[in-house]
């Protein structure tokens, strides 16, 4: 960006006293971790803040400060709206439907800059980096509990710095935020390796009807196989990630039911396959390796009209 930019960014956090600040549904540790940091920075600066998302907060990240805050409704008046790690306004959920956002965060290549100040760098690994790399230019301080919010967030959304985009910037970032108290140790093991029994079961019953056809691997996870397992997200509890470590998996794709007549598709791909134009198809978006998409229709259709287009991309 620019450096005119980003003195109209600091401008605009220094002019505005109460924001709203919230990211996408269903969200992940970026979403989280990027809240969390820019809402604790805004606080720290003298601003009052509402951290609001649709679907809350995963309970996997409740040991950062300022989760407690995280609401699920807006309670008060607003004069500063920021949405963060969401490439389109139509993923933040039915909540912010009609209000259009002042400054949009985020590092998806596939946001369509939908505020009206919109700071995008694809090229960054997480949002969470580029909340680290330019708060103190805005204007706001990173205090420890927003370093190891920031921190959590780099980590989930580059599984452990280990991503393709994940860069000597990204790594010199995470030092900074090391320096100024936040535990690495901590974020990691609390946001890659420990899991709720019930997402264990709900990788069970996704093992449990495991495909794979050529380069191609996917599972479903049912309706039912959230209530069986009583797992409470909306989510696939990570088994994504699972799945795309699997030999001769170039492409992986997760299903999961929702009860609103849609299916949430996740892919990820290994370097040299781009799942962000399949996603862009069917409504979605997000990075050439690691997309989503929410479509429509029961999961027999979508799991076959999804199957369909990516197999076509690894021809």
């Amino acid at each position: 960006m620019e450096p005119d930019y980003i003195q109209v960014v600091r401008n605009f956090l220094a002019s505005r006293k109460r924001f709203l600040v919230t990211s996408h549904i269903r969200p992940d540790g970026d979403a989280t971790g990027s809240l969390i940091g820019l809402g604790l920075a805004l606080q720290a600066a003298g601003k009052s803040v509402q951290m609001v998302m649709t679907d809350g907060a995963p309970g996997s990240y409740d040991f950062l400060t300022g989760f407690d805050q995280i609401s699920r409704n807006i309670s008060g008046e607003f004069d500063g709206f920021i949405t963060l790690d969401c490439s389109d306004i139509g993923r933040l959920g039915e909540t912010f439907a009609q209000i259009k956002p002042d400054l949009n965060i985020d590092h998806h290549f596939t946001n369509d800059n939908f505020a009206v100040l919109n700071w995008v760098e694809p090229e960054a690994s997480a949002t969470s980096e580029i909340l680290a790399d330019h708060l103190p230019a805005w204007g706001l301080p990173i205090t420890q509990t927003v370093a190891e919010a920031l921190l959590m967030g780099i980590v989930i959304d580059t599984i452990g710095f280990k991503t393709s985009n994940v860069s000597p910037k990204t790594f010199r970032l995470a030092a900074d935020l090391v320096e100024l108290g936040a535990n690495l140790s901590v974020v990691y093991n609390k946001g890659l390796e420990v899991r709720s029994f019930e997402a264990v079961r709900l990788w069970g019953h996704g093992i449990a009807n495991l495909h794979m056809d050529g380069s191609l691997i996917w599972a479903n996870l049912t309706l039912q196989d959230r209530k069986a397992a009583g797992y409470p997200g909306r989510d696939d509890a990570d088994l994504i990630n699972l799945l795309s470590t699997v030999t001769r998996a170039n492409v992986a794709v997760i299903f999961v039911e929702e009860n609103d007549g849609k299916v949430k598709v996740s892919w990820r791909a290994k370097p040299g396959y781009d799942v962000s134009k399949i996603a862009a198809a069917f409504g979605g978006g997000g990075h050439k390796a690691a997309s989503g998409a929410e479509i429509i229709g029961s999961l027999e259709k979508v799991n076959r009209e999804v199957l369909e287009a990516t197999k076509m991309l690894l021809k």
